[in-house]
């Protein structure tokens, strides 16, 4: 047997696109090859099947090496190329999709740029007024109190930004951990409506509560899901309640074989081109009105993280005008 038939099995079971080549000849190429450069490739000059200057370079040069290219099966698709020698002059070339990676790293930059943000603009303004109070001696008592009212207010907010980035590098640890408690729904809806009652008197708010009978308890981790809650219900309050004020309703119901907790609000509602994007980190439909409101942009990552945690399932529906349902499905298996 040839060495192209001897490797052929082993060459087929890579996950990723890998050609065995024989000087500029394609002796055996994968089905993940195939599939990105040809399915008829096998036997051709390399250069007709792969029409891409960088990568050639590096084939044609007969060495092994690895590089960076893009523009393999789409303009901007990244690939990692790796050539290593296979004896007998063949070459064996790999191609790992870096699309992942590169959406992965982008992420992260952008997140640490947002982060950067949100906290910056808060300690600028406590750095100002900071400097002007250790700097001005002659303040009236009125400014005093209003400087330090916003010096304490901004504090708090940076304090609640840190707090929230801490919970969901937590829930993020620990999203293979299996959930440690056996939960009552109507007691979820029972202490939401208490711990948001404060927020919701300060909104002139109404608070409703419907829980069906006996609907079964669920595993899960009884402070997340306190926490997935409380962001729901302070998000139905902030930017469902208007100047005259609204009602925001908590319902828990079985439906099949997991429960639906929903939270829903008479509100402003939410245009459509905004709600696949809710869940991401620091994104605001009105960056403004969300600052003004105490928001941190991160509550709704944190619900769809901890709604991912337990297994379940997030589905946010709206209309403008009418109002915003946000409803939970966790498993009962």
């Amino acid at each position: 047997m040839s060495v192209a038939s001897d490797l052929r099995p082993i060459i087929e079971a890579l996950d990723e696109p890998s050609l065995l080549i024989d000087g500029t000849r394609v002796l055996v190429a994968n089905k993940a090859a195939r599939e990105l450069v040809g399915r008829g490739i096998e036997g051709r000059d390399v250069r007709l099947a792969i029409r891409h200057p960088a990568a050639l370079e590096h084939i044609l040069s007969g060495r092994s090496g690895d590089a960076e290219i893009s523009g393999v099966g789409g303009a901007e698709r990244p690939w990692g190329l790796s050539i290593r020698s296979a004896g007998r002059g063949l070459l064996l070339v790999r191609l790992t999709d870096r699309s992942a990676a590169r959406a992965a790293e982008k992420m992260r930059v952008d997140f640490v740029a947002n982060a950067s943000h949100e906290l910056r603009t808060p300690l600028a303004t406590i750095l100002g007024y900071a400097e002007t109070l250790a700097e001005e001696n002659g303040l009236e008592p009125a400014l005093y109190a209003r400087f330090g009212g916003t010096i304490r207010s901004e504090a708090r907010r940076m304090l609640r930004i840190v707090e929230d980035l801490m919970s969901l590098s937590r829930i993020e640890a620990e999203r293979f951990v299996p959930a440690p408690d056996r939960v009552s729904p109507a007691a979820l809806v029972a202490l939401a409506a208490e711990r948001g009652q404060p927020l919701a008197e300060s909104r002139r708010c109404r608070i409703e509560t419907d829980v069906a009978p006996q609907v079964p308890e669920v595993r899960g981790d009884h402070g997340l899901l306190v926490q997935l809650l409380d962001n729901l219900v302070a998000n139905a309050i902030r930017y469902g309640c208007g100047a005259g004020g609204c009602t925001v309703r908590i319902t828990a119901r079985r439906e099949g074989r997991a429960v639906i907790l929903r939270v829903a609000d008479d509100g402003e509602g939410i245009a459509r081109e905004h709600l696949p994007r809710l869940t991401e980190r620091f994104y605001r439909v009105d960056a403004a009105r969300s600052r003004d409101s105490g928001g941190t942009g991160l509550g709704l990552a944190i619900v769809k993280h901890i709604v991912e945690r337990h297994r379940g399932s997030l589905e946010i529906r709206s209309s403008v005008g009418v109002g915003t349902e946000v409803s939970v499905s966790l498993p009962l298996d």
